[in-house]
C-alpha cells in the first residue's frame, strides 16, 4: 500500500494506515492544505473551487470528504460530479473559479485514487505552489470557518456536454466533413467517465459508435493504462466489427490511444504526432513534448517549418515550455494532447475531434495514415523500487557508462544515440523507475531496453 506526496498532488491506495495510504484523514488533510493555500495566496473574501471525479469505486467517498472539507474552510464548491480531468480544467475559467480539484489516479489501477490540483486558469499548480501545499499539510496550519461563513455546494451536471460543445466549436474541427465519411468507431471507456463522454462526442460528429466497457462503474475490465498488452479485446472487436478504428482512453480521459482498422495499435506515441501533423498543416507554429516522447513529433514539426523542443516529463513542464516557445500544439507521448486554443491541459476529446477531422480530409484508412509517418518504435519498461535501490546512484553510474553519448539530465538521464535513445527517470506517480527506449524497429528498441535493464541490475547488485 502506498501514499505518494508530490508537488503535483497526493496519490495513494485506499485503506490501511494514516500517512501510509490514501485514508479519509489524508484526503481531508490535503484538501485542507489546498484550501488554506488558496486563501493565503489569493487573499480573497469569497473563494470558489470546481470539483469533479472519475468513476473509481472510492470516488464518491473521496469526493464528499474533499468537498465538505473545503466547505468547512468557507469555500464555495461547483460540483461537477462524474467528470473528466480536461472537463474540470475547462470548467474552472468558465466558472471564474479560484481553483479546481480532479479526484482521479489517472491510469493507476482501481485501488488507487488521487487529488490533482489546479489554479484559477484550470492549469496544474507549479512546483513551488505544490511544495507550499505540502508544507501547509505537514504543519496542520488550518483555520476553519465559523458556522455563519461555511461554504455552499452548487451542482452542475452537464459539464461534459458543455465541454463537448467547446471542442466542436474549435476552428480546426470540421463536424460536417466528419459526418460525410460515416465513420464507425469502437470505444473502450475502461468503465469510467470516458465511456459516457467519448461516445457522446462521436455521435454529435455523426459517427457510429460500438461501445466496449463504457459503463462507468469503476470496475476496470483490464489494466487502465492504454498500452498494447492491455487492449486485446478492442483490437479484436475493431476487426470483427469492420470498424474504421478504435479509441481507448484512461479513466480520467486525458490520455488517448487509437487502434488502426487492421486491429493493430496506432501507437499512443503517434496520437500526438498525427494530431500535430493536422494542426501544423493548417497553422505554422512550434511544438513541445516531453523527453520520453517519440522523435517523430520533431520530424513532423520540422517538415511543416516549425521548431520542436523537449521538456522534462510532467504536464506542468510541457505547458511551461509551450508558453515560452509559443507552441500551437504539444503534449506527451502517452497519448496526451495539449491544444491551447481550448486550454492548457491534456484532453482526449480535443484529440478525438482533431484526429477525425484529419482522417476525413485525408480520405485514407487509419493504418495507411500511420504508415505515412516516420517509423520509430518504443519499448516502455519499469523497475519496482525497494528501499535497497539507490536511484541517484544508478543514474550516476549509467551516465558514466554512456559518457561518450549526448546526455541530458534535466529529468533523470536521457541518452541520445545515433540510432535511438534511452530515458531513465524516477516516476512522479508510482514507486518505480521508468525505462524508455526508442529505435528504428521494435526489435532494436526491445534489445536496447533489455541491455539497459541488465546494466541497471548489475549496478544495483
Amino acid at each position: 500500500m502506498t501514499l505518494i506526496k508530490s508537488i503535483s498532488g497526493i496519490r495513494g491506495t485506499i485503506g490501511g494506515n494514516v500517512g501510509d495510504n490514501l485514508t479519509p484523514i489524508d484526503a481531508v488533510k490535503f484538501a485542507s492544505a489546498y484550501g488554506t493555500f488558496l486563501k493565503k495566496s489569493l487573499n480573497k473574501e469569497h473563494l470558489k473551487v470546481v470539483i469533479g471525479r472519475d468513476a473509481r469505486i472510492s470516488g464518491p467517498m473521496i469526493h464528499q470528504l474533499v468537498m465538505q472539507t473545503l466547505v468547512g474552510l468557507g469555500i464555495d464548491i461547483i460540483d461537477l460530479g462524474l467528470s473528466t480531468t480536461p472537463t474540470v480544467e475547462v470548467a474552472v475559467p468558465l466558472e471564474k473559479a479560484d481553483g479546481g480539484i480532479i479526484l482521479t489516479a489517472s491510469h493507476n489501477p482501481k485501488q488507487w485514487n488521487a487529488l490533482k490540483l489546479l489554479n484559477n486558469k484550470g492549469e496544474f499548480l507549479s512546483g513551488a505552489e505544490g511544495a507550499e501545499i505540502l508544507k501547509i499539510a505537514e504543519s496542520d496550519a488550518f483555520d476553519f470557518a465559523n458556522v455563519d461563513d461555511l461554504g455552499k455546494i452548487t451542482e452542475i451536471n452537464d459539464y461534459m456536454d458543455r465541454h463537448i460543445d467547446e471542442v466542436l466549436n474549435l476552428k480546426l474541427v470540421d463536424v460536417e466533413a466528419v459526418k460525410q465519411q460515416k465513420f464507425k468507431v469502437v470505444v473502450d471507456g475502461v468503465n469510467s467517465s470516458g465511456g459516457i463522454v467519448i461516445p457522446a462526442l462521436l455521435r454529435k460528429m455523426g459517427v457510429e459508435v460500438i461501445e466496449l466497457y463504457c459503463e462507468p462503474n469503476g470496475h476496470f475490465p483490464h489494466n487502465p493504462e492504454p498500452l498494447k498488452e492491455h487492449l486485446s479485446d478492442i483490437c479484436s472487436l475493431v476487426v470483427k466489427e469492420k470498424a474504421d478504428f478504435g479509441i481507448v482512453v484512461d479513466p480520467d480521459v486525458d490520455r488517448l490511444a487509437f487502434i488502426s482498422n487492421d486491429g493493430e495499435m496506432f501507437g499512443e506515441e503517434y496520437t500526438l504526432v498525427a494530431v500535430a501533423d493536422y494542426v501544423l498543416s493548417k497553422t505554422l507554429g512550434n511544438t513541445v513534448s516531453n523527453m520520453s516522447s517519440s522523435r517523430a513529433l520533431k520530424d513532423v514539426t520540422e517538415k511543416h517549418g516549425g521548431m520542436y523542443e523537449a521538456s522534462a516529463v510532467g504536464e506542468v513542464n510541457v505547458v511551461e515550455l509551450m508558453k515560452k516557445n509559443n507552441a500551437i500544439i504539444g503534449g506527451e507521448g502517452n497519448g496526451g494532447i495539449i491544444y491551447p486554443e481550448i486550454h492548457y491541459g491534456r484532453d482526449a476529446l480535443v484529440g478525438v475531434a482533431l484526429f477525425l477531422t484529419h482522417l476525413a480530409e485525408q480520405k485514407n484508412d487509419v493504418a495507411s495514415l500511420r504508415a505515412s509517418y516516420p517509423q520509430y518504435f518504443m519499448s516502455k519498461n519499469k523497475i519496482e523500487l525497494t528501499p535497497e535501490i539507490n536511484v541517484d546512484a544508478i543514474l550516476d553510474e549509467m551516465q558514466k557508462l554512456y559518457s561518450n553519448e549526448r546526455i541530458t539530465t534535466i529529468d533523470g538521464v536521457k541518452i541520445d544515440l545515433a540510432d535511438g535513445w534511452i530515458h531513465l527517470r524516477k516516476s512522479n506517480t508510482e514507486p518505480i523507475i521508468r525505462i524508455y527506449t526508442e529505435a528504428g524497429t521494435q526489435q532494436q528498441a526491445d534489445d536496447l531496453a533489455k541491455k539497459v535493464l541488465e546494466e541497471i541490475n548489475e549496478i544495483a547488485n
